[in-house]
């Protein structure tokens, strides 16, 4: 059988595919990986279907061995790679053959790394996906050391590139693009949002980028609301005036006011975003 064996997760060791869309009317969220784009590219490269399983990988320190030989790309937070202590790319294919480790460190810039896998992580779904909900506890068990992930037979079609020119997340100001929200009359100023650089925060996960670094007023009166929607790149605003910015794995359902929402293309761009860096919004 084809299997990674996991060596080391690292700080969180995640399988995500694209999530299980249209269940939210039922309060289970789609949850799926943090960035879409990163694992579609990894997927792209190694010729699976964008909505193939892979491995979410946070701030390195992972390390995986294959039992097979095994076709592989890496996207995301460049994070340093060996294979049997050789370096290796991202952004490329990757082989390993059995019984070779693939060792991942710290990325310079970025939260996230993806593994994608010719084939597939091939454990078994839960209500559609092979995605796992940190919020909810929904989705497969998070692989830990000596954990063997099973790997999905080949895609009848073959890899048509070997690199792909792609920019690694930034490290310095990220700009995100917001149009406003529906509640932004709950804001004393609501265009105080895109006034104010932001530090994303130390309590930064899967569920939302918390922002801090300043507050915003909120009018007298203007307090929490009857439970509305959530979508992925919600932007609400708590009492205590700090906005979060909901990713991935956010709550179906929220009380506090939605006073901006992130463009869809930009909240993968969020969810790379490290603790400490300084974000900015522009309304669009």
């Amino acid at each position: 059988m084809k299997a990674l064996e996991i060596v080391e997760t690292g700080p969180q060791a995640l399988v995500q595919d694209l999530g299980r869309p249209g269940l939210a009317a039922s309060g289970v969220g789609r949850s799926g990986a943090a960035d879409r784009a990163a694992l579609r590219l990894g997927n792209r490269l190694v010729a699976n279907p964008e909505d193939a399983a892979g491995i979410e990988i946070l701030l390195g320190g992972f390390c995986a061995r294959a039992t097979a030989l095994l076709t592989v790309a890496l996207t995301g937070a460049a994070a340093p790679a060996t294979v049997d202590g050789t370096p290796v790319g991202h952004h490329a294919l990757i082989l390993l053959r059995p019984g070779q480790e693939l060792r991942l460190g710290p990325p310079p810039a970025g939260l996230r790394t993806y593994l994608a896998v010719r084939g597939g992580v091939d454990v078994a779904p839960v209500l559609g996906s092979r995605s796992t909900d940190v919020l909810s506890g929904l989705g497969p068990p998070k692989p830990e050391k000596g954990h063997e992930l099973p790997i999905g037979p080949e895609p009848p079609t073959f890899p048509l590139i070997d690199v792909a020119p792609v920019a690694p997340p930034p490290a310095g100001l990220v700009t995100l693009r917001v149009v406003a929200g529906p509640r932004d009359d709950h804001a004393s100023d609501p265009r105080g949002l895109a006034g104010t650089i932001w530090a994303a925060s130390a309590r930064t996960d899967r569920v939302g980028m918390r922002l801090e670094g300043a507050t915003l007023a909120v009018p007298e009166g203007a307090g929490s609301l009857p439970s509305e929607g959530i979508t992925r790149g919600a932007v609400q605003l708590p009492p205590g005036g700090e906005p979060v910015v909901f990713l991935a794995d956010h709550p179906v359902t929220g009380g506090y006011p939605v006073i901006a929402v992130v463009a869809d293309a930009d909240v993968d761009r969020a969810s790379q975003i490290r603790p400490g860096q300084p974000v900015r919004f522009r309304y669009s």
